[in-house]
């Protein structure tokens, strides 16, 4: 594994294990997207475990149409492959809970940092009633005809991002940098990140399910939030999350609402 926080990742390489192993690596300078590089190589055959990692990216896409920018050198950019067992759409929820929880783990260990993560797919940093966002996740679908489909799984965690790049992305981000007061091995964190999703998604095709798990480490649960939704804001408490990651939520009225999709925070 190559050492050191400053370097480039071209020369990363796993020394065991077959997510992003060599043969599964793709290296990018700049794109962008991650997601783009890695759907053209999923859809002309390229085996589960292909990781595409970039060290900038000009249209990185996050959730709810927004766009995930870095800088050079200054995040972890990485889309990876997998084709999970069927049925597909009772494991792909699984494979995104498995990835949040990885990347929870691997930042606690790199850094003794001990974030949250925020439903459904973002890494955050809580101080009081003041959150900070170090992290999304997003999945998408990918479907060839007569093929099973395969599932895409990006994620931008910022790293080395200084406060005054942080202000022009989002006023809630944060990176490690910020919160620790000090640069930190993004090589570190790759791997440990990589070792640890390999390890859940080889448990979760075994059977296991990482939603105990997941449900304990999200933030704000049984706690006033406002959800916003692709048909408005809405306000009630948090009250549990289901198999398929579909938060639940209780208004004053005493109603239960389902929310499959959307966005969490503690106010509009």
């Amino acid at each position: 594994m190559m050492a050191g926080n400053q370097g480039s990742l071209s020369q990363f390489c796993r020394s065991e294990g077959w997510l992003g192993a060599a043969s599964r690596f793709v290296f990018r300078s700049t794109v962008v997207s991650t997601h783009d590089i890695l759907r053209d190589l999923a859809e002309h055959g390229a085996p589960e475990g292909t990781v595409v990692l970039a060290e900038s990216q000009t249209a990185g896409r996050g959730r709810l149409g927004r766009r995930w920018l870095a800088a050079p050198g200054s995040a972890l950019l990485l889309s990876a492959l997998f084709r999970p067992p069927e049925p597909f759409l009772t494991y792909a929820p699984r494979v995104m809970m498995s990835c949040g929880l990885a990347l929870r783990e691997a930042v606690a260990a790199v850094t003794g940092l001990a974030p949250a993560l925020k439903w459904p797919n973002d890494l955050i940093v809580e101080r009081g009633e003041q959150w900070r966002k170090l992290a999304g996740i997003l999945a998408e679908i990918g479907i060839i005809a007569g093929q099973a489909p395969f599932l895409m799984v990006g994620v931008g965690l910022n790293v080395e991002t200084p406060a005054e790049q942080l202000s022009l992305v989002s006023p809630v981000a944060t990176s490690l940098l910020v919160e620790l007061g000090h640069p930190v091995d993004r090589a570190a964190l790759l791997e440990a990140f990589l070792q640890r999703l390999e390890e859940r998604y080889e448990r979760l095709c075994a059977g296991w399910s990482p939603l105990p798990e997941w449900r304990a480490a999200l933030a704000w649960m049984g706690r006033e939030v406002w959800v916003k939704a692709p048909a408005g804001d809405v306000h009630g408490v948090a009250t549990d999350v289901l198999d398929d990651g579909t938060l639940v939520l209780q208004t004053a009225e005493g109603a239960l609402l389902h929310f499959p999709v959307g966005d969490v925070s503690l106010r509009l």
